[in-house]
């Protein structure tokens, strides 16, 4: 019970009803802590709650908040729901003008997380506070777990949703994983009690009391007993895969647990499908992996959902039968009853090369690239769930190509967050995608895609490790050098695969159906709707009116040329700044870093400095920051081993253990000619390149903040990690529709710097430099500088671009040119 003189208390006291007065909304003008957000989807009754509201998604968010005396769990009002989904209001951000609606207590019981007697409100509106405009204002640091809550709103057990009939939150970023305290990691010890009682065996020598062999047989003869009733048979089984969690929440539909999960078991007699449904899912799914063995009892036999031909699938439930599991040691079960180990398929790098497209393999490797995790809409009919993906790659010693994967979501959070460089990973029962003609491939997941990494003790628990193919790779792994491996190890930034056709042709072939041009005003609506590190391919028809070079950290310095003749037409000088973020009811505008430009300068080339005191001090920054050598600088891997990891393979070889257990800028020539070159007093405007785009360096003395950075709701700390990539370009493109000015960054470094593979060789000029999207990886590159003056290059020229949207979180969208194919008339 929090104290009579907190901030709820004054506040939320004059929203309750008096002996003349009804409950009425009131507004709290001091600064809240966002502490907590939760999701769930809606359900039929969920619309009671907000009488005015237009539900047009399927999700509703309880917020935690504290007045640093006290927490208050509340739900956010429907129409402010894209403050979450653009991760402006988020953990940690302080919140003002805050207005609090009085729920209707005679519905609370309705919902599993409520009861009549809890204060219970709804936030209306409310303003997000700038944490760049106020930085002494933040709540991130702090933990308010401790704080009591306030009045009587602290929840009656586990925290459950409090406007719709659900049991247990959806993840805030996929419908994948599970989420909250519900989830058991340990087996329920009341159903292995039950399991015990009714077997009444020794703990040696269990046999089952019917084979998959034998209650197929009854199945497909059309046994009663077995189509109608439920059957109470002992089989004992090994788990050879399981599947992700699938959610099937509808907001039609009044269910507590819309959960399902697919296993694949076997005994000796033959192999099964068993549908985990529901509160089963919470109280078993995160208990059971692939190699266990149960006792299964207590279940109802169906026709197989998805088998082309007649089958049969086991559907486990809480009720109507409440079925009985247990999980077995492996010493219990009767030998000539013990269901023989899973198999598995790994394949080398090499050997994938053999392999047709569709294939099902498993794979080991050395994590030398963990991407950013990003999300694209599901082809789901609907296309409203968003899928969450990353980039890996793996090197196995079997070849110089690495392996690509491009890893979803598999219900294992835990394994996900330890997705870090140097890491020994193992991926089972993912697919091979092959592009026959352009010759590019990588791995994705299947329905039964499951990860096992280093940190975690995965390795020591599983029969992979001692296959032949397995021990294969460890020796490789133990001959390997940590600065070596180190020095090639990068986290994050922007990473596109397959990589995008270097024609026109065969672009618009392989884009058939799909979105075509947009103008300029579209491309910003398009951004406008992005949700939090949604990816999305944009195409415009544009021309290059500005080109820069900058360095991050340094923008006020950059080289650039703009074209005269744009930037002085009436339609390129008409178009305004824009922001991409969507304001939602009473919702701050974040200080934009929009893709959207104001006219450009008219200076023709130039290199732009702050504006120096002297002559000379301009002449010594220009020197030392701007222009480098004629070719560029080579950056040395920045390698720091620390004093226990001495050793040159000790990081290397204690990823191998889990398998047997349980510089300084270059002077610049004072003769250097840069006559074609003007001083310009002040720089050219454009949005700095975002943390999140170029990838970092690995450190694996801070290899847990480094990883924090770059999953879903992390944040690069400026100056935190060392960039890989320091340097980039940014274009700026006029739309041949409408005239609007579009700023997108391109990254044209293909070398170790870069997570990318290798270009194609051609001639470095600005036309196959944009239709390759780099550099030529068989010549060496051309110097910024003369890149930047020949620029001229492009003026005038009408070109089909190629665009990659992510939306990073708040008022950030980035934006990187990925092709530019030269349009003849």
């Amino acid at each position: 019970m929090a104290a009579d003189g907190c901030i709820f208390h004054r506040t939320l006291s004059r929203s309750r009803p008096g002996p003349n007065k009804a409950s009425s909304p009131v507004v709290c003008r001091e600064f809240l802590f966002v502490v907590e957000v939760r999701r769930y989807s809606r359900d039929q009754g969920s619309s009671v709650y907000f009488p005015q509201a237009v539900l047009n998604g399927d999700d509703l968010y309880d917020i935690t908040l504290t007045d640093a005396d006290c927490r208050l769990q509340v739900t956010l009002d429907p129409g402010l729901n894209r403050l979450v989904e653009r991760r402006i209001l988020q953990p940690g951000v302080a919140v003002w003008n805050a207005t609090f609606s009085p729920a209707l207590s005679a519905q609370l019981p309705e919902c599993t997380g409520a009861c009549g007697a809890r204060d219970s409100y709804r936030l209306a509106s409310l303003e997000v506070r700038d944490e760049a405009a106020d930085p002494g204002v933040s709540g991130t640091d702090v933990s308010w777990d401790a704080l009591p809550w306030f009045g009587s709103s602290e929840p009656a057990g586990p925290s459950a949703p409090l406007r719709a009939h659900r049991s247990v939150f959806l993840p805030l970023w996929n419908n994948v994983d599970y989420s909250g305290e519900a989830w058991s990691l340990a087996p329920p010890t009341d159903d292995e009690e039950a399991e015990q009682e009714e077997a009444g065996e020794e703990e040696e020598g269990r046999r089952p009391a019917v084979t998959v062999s034998e209650l197929r047989d009854s199945f497909l003869s059309g046994r009663r007993g077995v189509l109608r009733g439920a059957v109470h048979h002992q089989l004992i089984l090994r788990i050879v895969n399981k599947s992700h969690l699938m959610y099937y929440g509808r907001t039609d539909r009044n269910c507590e647990c819309p959960y399902k999960a697919l296993l694949e078991a076997s005994d000796r007699t033959g192999s099964v499908s068993i549908v985990l449904w529901n509160s089963v899912c919470v109280r078993w799914y995160r208990c059971l992996k692939p190699g266990d063995i149960v006792s299964l009892s207590h279940y109802r036999v169906k026709k197989h959902f998805q088998a082309e031909a007649e089958d049969m699938e086991i559907s486990v439930n809480s009720r109507n039968p409440a079925a009985r599991l247990s999980v077995l040691p492996e010493s219990s079960v009767s030998p000539e009853y013990r269901p023989p180990a899973p198999t598995y398929t790994f394949y080398s790098r090499k050997e994938l090369l053999d392999r047709p497209h569709g294939s099902v393999c498993d794979v080991i490797g050395l994590l030398t690239f963990a991407g950013r995790s990003e999300r694209i809409r599901g082809k789901d009919g609907r296309g409203a769930e968003l899928l969450e993906y990353r980039w890996l790659r793996l090197e196995d010693g079997s070849s110089d190509e690495p392996i690509l994967v491009k890893l979803f979501s598999t219900s294992q959070p835990e394994a996900h967050l330890k997705l870090h460089p140097l890491s020994v990973l193992v991926c089972t029962r993912l697919k091979l995608i092959r592009d026959g003609t352009r010759g590019w491939s990588y791995l994705t997941n299947t329905a039964h895609t499951q990860v096992y990494c280093t940190g975690l003790g995965h390795h020591s628990q599983m029969s992979y490790r001692k296959l032949r193919q397995v021990k294969r790779f460890l020796q490789w792994l133990r001959s390997q050098d940590d600065g070596q491996v180190l020095s090639r190890a990068l986290i994050g930034g922007f990473f596109i695969y397959p990589p995008p056709p270097v024609s026109l042709e065969t672009f618009m072939k392989e884009r058939r159906g799909e979105l075509g041009f947009l103008r300029g005003a579209e491309l910003q609506r398009e951004l406008e709707r992005l949700c939090y590190r949604e990816r999305r391919t944009f195409c415009i028809q544009a021309t290059v009116t500005m080109v820069t070079y900058s360095c991050r950290g340094e923008e006020d310095r950059c080289l650039f040329w703009t074209d005269r003749s744009s930037s002085l037409s009436p339609s390129s000088s008409s178009s305004s700044p824009h922001s991409p973020l969507t304001s939602s009811p009473r919702s701050v505008r974040h200080p934009p870093s929009s893709p959207f430009s104001p006219a450009s300068p008219s200076s023709a080339a130039g290199r732009s400095t702050p504006r120096p005191a002297d002559a000379g001090s301009r002449r010594s920054s220009k020197r030392r920051k701007l222009l480098q050598a004629d070719t560029p600088k080579k950056r040395l891997p920045l390698v720091t081993l620390q004093p226990e990891l001495s050793n040159k393979t000790v990081i290397l070889f204690e990823a191998s253990m889990e398998f047997l257990e349980n510089t300084e800028d270059e002077d610049v020539d004072e003769d250097e000619d840069d006559s074609s070159f003007t001083t310009a007093l002040l720089p050219p405007t454009f949005p700095p390149v975002a943390m999140e785009t170029l990838p970092i360096r690995y450190n694996h003395t801070h290899r847990e903040e480094q990883t924090g950075a770059v999953v879903m709701g992390g944040r690069a700390t400026p100056g935190g990690f060392d960039s890989a990539l320091e340097d980039y370009y940014t274009l700026r493109l006029r739309a041949l529709s409408d005239g609007v000015l579009v700023d997108a960054v391109f990254l044209p470094h293909s070398s170790s710097s870069s997570p990318r593979p290798s270009c194609d060789p051609h001639s470095n000029t600005w036309t196959s430099i944009l239709a390759h999207g780099a550099f030529s990886s068989h010549t060496p590159p051309p110097s910024p500088v003369d890149l930047i003056a020949t620029a001229a290059q492009l003026t005038n020229q009408r070109l089909v671009c190629v665009l990659e949207a992510c939306h990073l979180g708040g008022a950030t969208t980035e934006l990187v040119l990925s092709r530019a194919f030269h349009l003849s008339d």
